[in-house]
């Protein structure tokens, strides 16, 4: 159970304030950020996002007001080292915010984290959250929900509706409990259109993702168990489809679309190195098949990134390990 009276506290105890997300962010994490940032500038604080990446184009319309901030460390060192409190939200790994993370290990302030998954570094002061939750949105909303530090508007609903969605596969995922869709009943009330959030997020991708996903499918496989599926996407697919890093989110969901496949990886290539994500369905632990290769994750979804090294080092040594975990 978090103590949200201990983080209120430390939000009325202080005045300057930096949040992050993590690397390539999606709806949960970018949500959740919104959502605090609007909590702090309604009591009058001063907070500033700053993210290692760009926004991706389907979620910018969770930020109307241009608030978020690209990294650049000639012009953010200063009023990073004169906040208060540094708060990542939805994750709890310094090396996922990338760039930031000099930064935020320097930092002199109070170092927070708010999020929902497991195997936490050990440098923060304090962690508000935990596995429990289905997003890290939630851990927002049950904050504003117990503490009434703030009025629940439109704007704020808003973010918390999409993190909230999106991080429970659109209400198909285990931790889609009766709670979360009180929760969801709430937001609507406050006027959010969950025809039109899902139209934004999902239906308005650009032609080349679309491109990019027939690539990818087209080239599906299944392992000698025919219990895994996987697909691989090269920095050449990217290319000749004019897509970005932000395109390939949700891809590797399409693997345990295939009938009896229980997990699903993705293998996608960097440009200095490779990330590998996983889905499985049921009690497989992908979090811990990643966890063996230095990544972590949920239960169901997990992932790794390597860098400085190439598909054909590490393909085989993947799918060999995932079947031990069938």
């Amino acid at each position: 159970m978090s103590d949200f009276l201990k983080l209120k506290s430390l939000i009325e105890n202080h005045n300057r304030f930096i949040l992050s997300t993590h690397v390539n962010p999606d709806a949960d994490a970018l949500g959740s950020q919104l959502a605090f940032f609007r909590i702090l500038k309604k009591l009058g604080k001063k907070a500033w996002i700053i993210n290692h990446s760009s926004t991706p184009y389907n979620l910018q319309f969770l930020d109307e007001e241009n608030v978020i901030e690209k990294f650049d460390e000639k012009i953010h060192s200063q009023v990073i080292n004169e906040a208060q409190i540094f708060f990542l939200l939805d994750l709890n790994q310094a090396e996922r915010i990338v760039k930031m993370e000099k930064s935020l290990r320097n930092f002199k302030g109070l170092k927070v984290c708010i999020d929902h998954h497991l195997n936490s570094e050990n440098i923060f002061d304090h962690i508000f959250g935990g596995d429990s939750y289905c997003a890290t949105a939630e851990i927002v909303y049950d904050f504003i929900d117990e503490t009434k530090i703030v009025d629940l508007d439109f704007e704020i609903a808003l973010n918390l509706y999409a993190g909230i969605m999106t991080d429970t596969g659109s209400f198909r995922f285990d931790r889609t409990s009766p709670k979360i869709h009180r929760i969801m009943a709430i937001l609507l009330e406050k006027g959010v259109n969950p025809t039109d959030v899902y139209d934004k997020i999902f239906d308005q991708f650009n032609f080349g993702r679309v491109k990019l996903l027939g690539y990818a499918l087209g080239g599906m496989q299944l392992d000698s168990t025919k219990q895994i599926s996987y697909m691989t996407v090269t920095r050449k697919m990217l290319v000749e489809t004019g897509s970005s890093e932000a395109d390939v989110d949700g891809f590797v969901n399409y693997c345990l679309t295939v009938k009896g496949v229980k997990i699903g990886i993705l293998f996608y290539e960097l440009n200095d190195g490779i990330k590998v994500s996983f889905r499985s369905k049921g009690e497989i632990a992908v979090n811990k098949l990643a966890l063996q290769f230095g990544g972590g994750g949920h239960l169901n979804a997990a992932g790794i990134r390597f860098t400085n090294t190439k598909l054909e080092e590490i393909k085989e040594k993947i799918i060999d390990a995932a079947k031990l975990y069938l």
